[in-house]
């Protein structure tokens, strides 16, 4: 089984595999950090009219947002440093316990050690560059004044939710191609299953073992990664970023704690990985608040984006004697 190259990161998607007629989207852009190279081939290659759009411009804009971090280096040293992280209210608590107990929920922390916790939200360390403000928007219709505790656990850590549509189709004898508007979709672990634990199969003789390979969504808990006093969100940056702007200042969060580079290879993203003291020991990381500022989140037209997955499957058979 070969994961092609068509396993696309996050959002990444040929123009070719977007949908025809679908309309641009508004999504925030953390100007300023980390790398200027990739916010101009960022609106070059996604933007609406990005092509066009004068280089020089995109890097002085970007320019004055590396200048406001520098000057938040100063003003705002060490602001990452012990960020909130305190225990559950009582309400929540139940409720944390029965998510420990979910299936979706071991199989994702079953590695390092792991908290349900109530995070301070403005404060997390950010890794990811954008946001979709649509999507933002739709998650902020599900929100209301005053919403009970339970609701808010939920909104964090759902353990049932809608999922966009898939699309499945057959590219050649070996080839299949699964594509999806979620950013969240993505292969999971191959696995062998008995024959008898799957009804409706046609084959021409009989099964001694099935090799599924299964695409679908990972459990999209809201999560942070902890390490001495910095909390970095690894995952969940929509619903975070939603309650922010709504004036909500702590949520529930699923916090995993590394003390070491190789658990932090278990627990957090490749970006986070190549350069860990960015993000942990910089003066002042790229933080959650910073999408709220117009100074440093801009607003960009973008395509629509989707993930597609491709998978190919090459089989051989050997036959030789027993020695």
């Amino acid at each position: 089984m070969k994961r092609s190259a068509s396993q696309l990161a996050a959002g990444e998607t040929p123009a070719s595999e977007t949908p025809a007629g679908a309309a641009p989207e508004p999504l925030v852009y953390l100007l300023g950090q980390p790398h200027l190279h990739d916010y101009l081939d960022f609106v070059r290659e996604k933007a609406v009219g990005g092509a066009e759009l004068s280089q020089r411009a995109l890097a002085d804009e970007w320019r004055s947002a590396n200048d406001l971090y520098y000057a938040l280096e100063q003003s705002e040293a060490g602001i990452a440093d012990g960020a909130e992280c305190l225990p559950l209210p009582a309400a929540m608590r139940p409720l944390a316990a029965k998510l420990k107990r979910n299936p979706y929920f071991r199989d994702t922390y079953d590695t390092l050690p792991t908290e349900i916790r109530m995070v301070e939200l403005a404060r997390l360390v950010v890794s990811q560059s954008s946001v979709s403000a649509e999507f933002s928007g739709a998650l902020r219709r599900r929100l209301r004044p005053g919403m009970a505790q339970d609701e808010l656990f939920r909104f964090c850590l759902p353990t049932d939710r809608p999922h966009p549509p898939v699309r499945a189709r057959r590219a050649s004898s070996d080839r299949w191609i699964f594509t999806c508007d979620s950013t969240d979709f993505r292969l999971h672990r191959a696995q062998l299953v008995a024959p008898a634990r799957v009804k409706g199969l046609r084959t021409s003789g009989p099964v001694s073992d099935i090799l599924a390979l299964m695409v679908g969504f990972g459990s999209n808990f809201m999560s942070v990664v902890r390490s001495d006093e910095r909390l970095l969100l690894q995952n969940g940056y929509h619903r975070a970023y939603t309650l922010l702007a709504a004036g909500i200042t702590h949520a529930p969060a699923v916090v995993q704690t590394v003390t070491r580079k190789d658990e932090l290879k278990i627990a957090a993203n490749e970006d986070v990985c190549d350069d860990p003291a960015f993000y942990f020991r910089a003066a002042r990381p790229p933080l959650l608040k910073d999408f709220l500022d117009p100074r440093l989140g801009k607003t960009l037209l973008v395509q629509r984006m989707q993930t597609s997955i491709e998978i190919e499957v090459k089989t051989r058979t050997s036959t030789g004697s027993l020695v």
